[in-house]
């Protein structure tokens, strides 16, 4: 073993950028708390400046995550690394992310105004100044700077070079290349990674950091010839979700390093026992299921099915396993849930799952698993998890559900009847519909008065069974706000309205 590497954890960030996905505050915390079990060196909470509430969930972290560095990002503007700086505030170990694209792609493109230059040389003059300017910022404000060179895959090299001499010398801890758009190959990124190494000069003063993108499926491989030429810390995240095809996938990353220690020659401080709990939290929350044949923590990925497959694995396991599904985090023992498990069954596996909950919260829980385990044989993981996000309501409801009635059959018309709440006062409603989703979604929208639009409507059964829990995700708009409700139910009806419910209520949490 000769190297370590850092491994650095963008999954609240750009792994948040995803579409169709939301984090709020606890549910960031939960995930960050995930992460620091998983022992990941550095956190990246959220852009601060980007909204009020992305402030605020970079501050929590901030405040309640030890161990891990908590990182914010910011462009080159000063008002971005003065919100970063506020918001991290009360952080053990703060890094500041902070950088400016470089590709004349991204110069020309991003910064055509007058005032950055005419010509395209007096622009990158320009980038160059902005980003020896917010480093120096940065370097007022914590001690542990990062520098990203937006498209840096895309760049002209000569001037790459220039600009990551000129940060370092600035103060930069940290450089990353990032290869934003997808579009390096290994041996191209690995190369460059290389001559960074060998152009700048003062390249030993820093870490040099490799992000890579997915739009080519080559961001795990250009990650890893990013090391093998000279990288010291890979960024990605779980489960490789982000923008457009997503990140690296971190799991995919740390497992190829160890189990290629041979190739390598290097290892990361990651406890990979935790991935497999880590991967299905981080889907459950973001509403993003984990293809069955995903590596490393996908369902298949020590499943065996063909015949010659089961024989040679029955003989000796090396013969079709590589890794070992233990050092993942997946067990042949399990804890099998039903209504006589007790609470402080409940408790364990749940806190095994990654969940913290208040005696409060873990009596509401209770109460919901043993509805569901009455008319369960077992209770999943999957079941849990489920109805623990069904938990994470707005902190204010100001829509609760009290009552639903659905009529519905081959020959007769679909109709709802509701009971809300709403801030104290009971109202009911009835609507006919195309079936009884639609005609409970429009009861309550009658009752409601919303003017929200439904736009995605998806229901997926979360075990097997015709006893399953249905867990239901409704995305609403009203003007530019966008949000995510979910729930889950035995019955997909119930699950249905209180899904758009729940949408209904962030909304009005937004709207506050």
């Amino acid at each position: 073993m000769t190297g370590r590497v850092a491994v650095f954890d963008t999954t609240l960030r750009d792994g948040e950028q995803a579409a169709g996905t939301r984090l709020g505050s606890r549910e960031k915390l939960m995930i960050a708390r995930q992460l620091a079990r998983l022992n990941v060196d550095v956190i990246e909470a959220g852009y601060p400046n980007s909204s009020p509430e992305d402030f605020q969930a970079v501050e929590l972290l901030a405040r309640e995550i030890e161990g891990p560095t908590i990182c914010a990002l910011s462009r080159a503007v000063p008002s971005d690394i003065e919100a970063c700086g506020k918001a991290l505030a009360n952080a053990k170990r703060p890094r500041i992310h902070t950088g400016i694209g470089v590709s004349d792609i991204h110069v020309m493109g991003k910064f055509r105004d007058e005032r950055y230059g005419n010509t395209l040389a007096e622009k990158k003059a320009t980038m160059l100044t902005m980003a020896v300017d917010a480093v120096k910022l940065a370097r007022g404000h914590v001690s542990d700077v990062e520098f990203y060179a937006e498209d840096a895959g895309r760049a002209d090299p000569g001037y790459l070079f220039e600009m990551i001499q000129a940060v370092i010398e600035a103060g930069a801890t940290v450089v990353n290349i990032p290869d934003t758009t997808g579009y390096t190959v290994p041996e191209q990124y690995g190369a460059l990674i290389r001559s960074l190494c060998e152009r700048v000069p003062n390249i030993d003063r820093a870490t040099i950091s490799v992000h890579c993108h997915d739009d080519l499926g080559l961001a795990v491989a250009n990650t890893l010839c990013g090391v093998s030429n000279g990288a010291r810390q890979v960024e990605g995240t779980i489960n490789g979700i982000g923008e457009r095809a997503g990140n690296a996938a971190l799991e995919e990353v740390v497992m190829a390093l160890r189990t290629r220690r041979d190739y390598f020659r290097l290892d990361t401080g990651i406890d990979a026992r935790e991935f497999h709990r880590t991967s299905r939290l981080v889907a459950d929350l973001l509403g993003m299921v984990v293809p069955a044949n995903k590596a490393v923590v996908g369902g298949n990925a020590f499943s065996h099915s063909s015949g010659i497959h089961v024989d040679g694995f029955l003989k000796e396991r090396e013969t079709y396993e590589i890794m070992r599904p233990e050092d993942v985090g997946l067990a042949e023992s399990r804890v099998v849930l039903t209504a006589r498990t007790g609470r402080h069954g409940l408790r364990d596996r749940l806190e095994k799952l990654g969940f913290a909950l208040s005696p409060e919260e873990l009596n509401e829980a209770y109460e919901k698993f043993l509805t569901v385990a009455d008319k369960k044989q077992e209770v999943f993981d999957e079941d849990l998890m489920a109805l623990l996000r069904d938990e994470m309501r707005p902190a204010t409801e100001t829509y609760k559900l009290e009552y639903l009635h659905i009529y519905s059959g081959t020959s007769a018309i679909p109709t709802a009847t509701v009971r809300l709440r709403i801030a104290g006062e009971v109202r009911e409603g009835a609507a006919i519909g195309d079936g009884p989703v639609d005609a409970a979604c429009k009861a309550i929208a009658g009752v409601t008065k919303t003017a929200a639009k439904l736009v995605r409507y998806e229901i997926r059964a979360v075990t097997s069974g015709t006893e399953a829990l249905g867990e239901v995700t409704a995305q609403l708009v009203d003007g530019g706000r966008k949000v995510i409700g979910r729930s889950a139910s035995t019955d997909v009806i119930e699950a249905s309205a209180r899904a758009y419910i729940d949408g209904l209520n962030k909304l009005a949490d937004l709207a506050r």
